[in-house]
């Protein structure tokens, strides 16, 4: 595993566009590692600080990604170095896309993702450029539709993500209209713990629970989990957390998702984060689900949740241990070594599998056949892996082994 994943994280990238914005310091870059199947899609990102290097190591990310969610196309990324709480935000990312079309509408697909908002930012800023759906460059490099195909396949895709779930069994509340894109990767990282324990042994419920970040992605999988009858004890945000030993009800984590600020955990008993970051990594738990950004978690403090009785890894974020390597870092390593570490791409690839099944000819667009698919695309791999190696350990090793051999 460890040479198939050193040629491909060596590999250069098939196509780099870097752009330097007219009007401010912003600074963007595409990254596409490879044009697999004649496109590749990812993600638009924004933070301040982010680096080329960054934006390449996530369209690799991505492309493992794909080996599990399908299609089977290369990997991308988009990332601009800017501070998204600027009030110029607009006018660059309206910029950024008018410069990137080309690329949308000829072979590469993008999204939401950290800081940018698939429904409210990327959609209609890129339908202004002239590019029919953002994913329009995967229609064209990948399937090659004819034109009227085209059209029908978009407009499954276009209100497939954007659609409220009415489904009271899937939503917080029907009432808020929460949408598809707002929920399901979350429900992915739930549904990996759920198929983990169905597949190697043991069952969720009653199991203790801490998810780290309580945007999008960490309030769902809180809010499945708790659903599903884990009981989740702790939960630790940009600014603070929370923390009930015996755990919270379903009916207290459904309460705190519907209270959230925006992406933020609002609660009355909110522990400031020096505190909470010096305790959480303490408590008994059997389930973790790093949610929030990428490359947080520390050898200490999954020592520590090991030493608490850890046993299952879900995450939510992308490359969640602080390694610098692009993937196999030594945290990551040794975590795989002694306790089972769901890999990124198959527990939070429920976006990358919703944008693939909106891109079959024609689709069940009912939100239990949605939601259906992701959980099965999450228990198809789990089951490859388990079907190559049967131990809860290496988990993470053996799914990488799995799609290297796929992309090499």
């Amino acid at each position: 595993m460890k040479e198939l994943l050193k040629k491909y994280e060596n590999k250069q990238p098939e196509i780099v566009f870097n752009w330097k914005d007219s009007e401010t310091e912003a600074e963007g870059w595409t990254v596409i590692n490879s044009l697999r199947g004649g496109a590749a899609g990812g993600g638009t990102r924004m933070r301040k600080g982010l680096d080329m290097n960054e934006v390449l190591s996530l369209a690799k990310t991505m492309e493992v990604k794909f080996t599990v969610s399908g299609p089977a196309i290369g990997g991308a990324k988009s990332g601009i170095n800017f501070d998204p709480h600027d009030i110029r935000k607009k006018g660059v990312l309206e910029r950024w896309y008018k410069a990137v079309a080309p690329l949308l509408k000829s072979y590469y697909g993008t999204g939401g993702d950290l800081n940018i908002d698939e429904i409210h930012e990327v959609i209609p800023i890129t339908e202004e450029s002239g590019v029919w759906h953002p994913q329009e460059g995967v229609f064209n490099g990948h399937f090659k539709p004819t034109e009227a195909d085209k059209i029908n396949r978009i407009g499954q895709l276009r209100h497939g993500v954007i659609k409220v779930i009415e489904d009271d069994r899937l939503s917080p509340d029907i009432f808020n209209k929460y949408t598809v894109a707002d929920m399901i990767t979350g429900f992915g990282v739930a549904e990996a713990v759920r198929h983990y324990y169905n597949i190697y042994g043991g069952s969720v419920v009653g199991k203790k629970a801490v998810v780290q970040g309580f945007g999008n992605v960490g309030s769902a999988a809180a809010y499945y989990l708790a659903e599903m009858g884990a009981k989740v004890v702790g939960i630790i945000d940009r600014d603070g957390g929370v923390i009930n030993e015996n755990g919270f009800t379903f009916e207290e984590i459904k309460n705190l998702f519907l209270n959230k600020d925006g992406n933020t955990l609002v609660a009355e008993n909110m522990i400031p984060f020096n505190e909470i970051n010096q305790k959480i990594w303490n408590l008994e738990c059997e389930i973790f689900a790093p949610c929030a950004a990428s490359r947080l978690i520390q050898q200490d403090q999954i020592n520590q949740m090991i030493a608490s009785g850890l046993e299952v890894i879900s995450s939510g974020a992308n490359v969640p241990f602080a390694d610098k390597e692009i993937f196999f870092g030594p945290i990551m390593e040794d975590t795989d070594k002694k306790v089972s570490l769901i890999p990124d791409f198959i527990s939070n690839c429920g976006m990358a599998r919703v944008f693939a099944y909106f891109m079959e000819r024609r689709v069940e667009m009912t939100d239990k056949a949605i939601f259906d698919d992701t959980s099965k695309t999450i228990k198809k791999a789990l089951e490859k892996t388990f079907e190559k190696s049967p131990y809860k350990k290496r988990i993470s090793e053996t799914a990488f082994e799995i799609a290297l051999e796929q992309l090499i």
